[in-house]
Parts: structure tokens; sequence; C-alpha cells
């Protein structure tokens, strides 16, 4: 499922059918995190000599029709071409979406609507590695979409889906899968000191969330989205 971009504080009849679900079925806060995922583009912006010809991975949140949804890009610093990759529901269809509450349900890491709109971002921590570092943990993101089949908003949700990410990266993260995605990437940001480099060492901390084990015909492929755009700094 595509959750569509909304503008801030609009949740709608979603957020309705989607709190009944959760006050039902789980009891989770509010303040959970939703998903949706992602291939994108940047807005054109100055490039620093400092990061020219850098890697990055790009930890974003944008607004959706319900909670939000995190994803990241990412790619090579000064390059027109970036992936993108985030967990969400599946399909178009609202019903798995709210049975994602309860249950796991199918679920794409790739695209989704609104990813490539800068009007619906509001949040967005960039961090920059070389080329050894870059190879690594990019290919640790097509190895998370590819073993990443289903979707859960309580369990295994966009949120907990970049925050393994981070985690592997040796990033400090918040440990909390539930919170909006717009307060966790702020959060990641604050409790990194908005460092802008990735670290040659991993930093200890507590082990984040992991895709529930459950059986499943879809083919666990890795989905590589690529889109021209201008890259953003």
């Amino acid at each position: 499922m595509q959750h569509r971009p909304a503008k801030r504080g609009s949740l709608g009849f979603l957020v309705g059918l989607c709190a009944v679900a959760i006050s039902a079925g789980l009891g989770i806060q509010a303040a959970s995190a939703q998903d949706a995922t992602a291939t994108a583009v940047t807005s054109a912006k100055p490039q620093s000599t400092s990061t020219k010809g850098m890697y990055y991975v790009d930890f974003r949140a944008r607004t959706a029709a319900s909670y939000g949804h995190a994803f990241v890009w990412y790619g090579r610093s000064g390059q027109r071409q970036i992936e993108v990759a985030g967990l969400h529901p599946a399909t178009e269809s609202v019903i798995p979406y709210i049975v994602g509450h309860v249950l796991p349900v199918l679920a794409e890491t790739g695209k989704s609507y609104g990813d490539l709109d800068e009007e619906y971002l509001t949040a967005s921590y960039r961090v920059y590695m070389d080329e050894a570092q870059a190879k690594e943990v990019f290919a640790y993101i097509k190895h998370l979409q590819a073993t990443s089949p289903v979707w859960n908003a309580a369990t295994w949700n966009c949120v907990a889906f970049i925050q393994t990410i981070a985690s592997h990266m040796g990033l400090r993260v918040p440990g909390n899968h539930l919170l909006y995605p717009e307060d966790w990437v702020n959060r990641l940001r604050e409790l990194n000191g908005g460092r802008r480099y990735m670290a040659s060492q991993p930093v200890a901390q507590a082990p984040t969330p992991r895709a529930p084990a459950v059986a499943t015909s879809k083919p666990s492929t890795p989905l590589r989205q690529t889109v021209e755009a201008a890259p953003r700094t």
C-alpha cells in the first residue's frame, strides 16, 4: 500500500480506522510509526567540496494520510542517480494496512507515492561515508530489503526498518520504533550530535527489532529502484 501524502495535521478517516484497530487489537500508542517506502529525488542545492565524491545514507520522514512514513535515500554525492529503501504494505488497498496493525501483511521495500516530493518532507538526517563503507552498507540495505517480506505496525514497521540500517552503520538509535517518523529522525540526529560522517568503528548499543519470520510466497528478491535527481548535500 502506498500511503498518499497529506498536509501536516490532516489525518482523515484512515486515522480513525487505524486508531480503532490499534486500541482493539494491540493497545499500541497513537504515536506508533507508520509506513510506506521509497525511491526519490532531491532538490538541487550547492554541493560542498567537503562531501564531493562521498557516499551517503539519508534518513528521511514525510507526511502521509496516517502517522507519516520513514525511509532512506542512498547513493553518491555529486551524482543524479540515487536509490531508496523503505518498508510498507504491498498494496494500494487500505485493508492490509488495517490488518497489519494486528497481523503481519505482505510488504514492499521500494518507492511509494510521495517519496519524491520535498513538499512532504518533515525531517532528514544525512550521513556520509567513504567508498569502502558505502559498499558494505549498501549491500546490507539490499539484503534487508530482500529479507523483509512482511510489514506489521507494532513489530516491523517503516521506522524499525530504517532503525536497523542506522544501527548497522554504528549510529546511536532512539531504540523506539513506535515513534512518529519525524520524531525518530530528529531524535537520531540529536543522539549522534548531528555528526555528518560515519565512524570507522560501530557504537555499542541495544539490538534493534528484526523482521518477523513469517512464511510467504512472495519472492524475496531485493527491489532496486533508482531515479534521476539533483543530489542534496
